[in-house]
């Protein structure tokens, strides 16, 4: 199984939406507004094996300092065997410089966050205006 990991690859929309709906994501149910939102990050890193998406994530950043990774999913079948692992390498390696790399984690990304680096921040606390149901 090769595994081909892009930045600033070309999508579209259904293969996204199919990506977002398998892994249970509500922005699935606004594609207009993901696609566009993913289109206009400062990075956008995929996963394809055979052509076929597999896995997606993005950053958002002010290009200098700050780096937000708010995306990163893989297809449930290709789980555990390194595409997320890879996909946030190639954009932690974009970054690399910057004085804060940043995401919200649910409690099963946890673990895998900090195997690659990522810790809680001091003392905060994630708080947010959501417009979901999954959480």
């Amino acid at each position: 199984m090769e595994i081909e990991i892009s930045l600033n690859d070309e999508i579209n929309t259904e293969e996204v939406i199919n990506l977002y709906k398998v892994n249970n994501w509500s922005a699935a149910s606004k594609p207009d507004v993901l696609i566009k939102a993913l289109r206009n990050s400062d990075s956008l890193v995929t996963a394809r094996i055979s052509g076929e998406l597999v896995g997606i994530g993005n950053a958002i950043s002010d290009q200098h300092l700050v780096v937000y990774y708010p995306h990163m999913l893989v297809h449930p079948k290709y789980q555990r065997k390194g595409i997320g692992k890879s996909m946030m390498k190639t954009l932690k390696d974009k970054y690399a410089g910057f004085h804060q790399q940043m995401l919200t984690a649910d409690v099963e990304a946890v673990e895998f966050y900090k195997t690659l680096g990522f810790e809680r921040a001091g003392k905060t606390e994630s708080m947010w205006v959501y417009d979901g149901d999954e959480h």
